[in-house]
């Protein structure tokens, strides 16, 4: 099951890189993914992956201090309300919509209220409580 966390890992930063060059693929959930899957496969993984300049430019900030950039919350959600949208509207099952839209608020409310807003270049100067 580790080299399957392993390659997970490796395809999600794959997919995470790609996101960095396009502007309509987001980076962070797939770097997020990445690092859960590394934390599962080995040790060793994880530390290589945290070591990495993607991690500490992309991700870091949020793992220790659970701050975004307003432009990264934005790019965010602007991504994942797109998506869920166009999921909603292919739909026809109104259980399904409804999913849906409690699954949208929920994600508004994370996003809103428990993930601190900082200025862009504030990132690594935010602590937790």
């Amino acid at each position: 099951m580790k080299v399957v966390y392993f390659v997970l890992g490796m395809i999600m930063t794959a997919i995470g890189c790609i996101g960095i060059v396009l502007p309509i693929l987001p980076t962070t959930p797939f770097l997020l993914v990445a690092l859960y899957c590394f934390t599962r496969s080995s040790d060793r993984a994880r530390d290589w992956f945290m070591g990495t300049s993607i991690y500490k430019n992309h991700i870091h900030d949020f793992v220790q201090t659970r701050s975004m950039t307003l432009k990264t919350k934005v790019t965010l959600l602007a991504f994942a309300s797109t998506m869920l949208m166009i999921a909603f509207f292919m739909m026809n099952n109104i259980y399904g919509r409804a999913t849906i839209i409690v699954l949208m608020i929920i994600k508004y409310y994370y996003f809103i209220f428990r993930i601190k807003t900082i200025k862009a270049g504030e990132e690594g100067t935010v602590y937790d409580k």
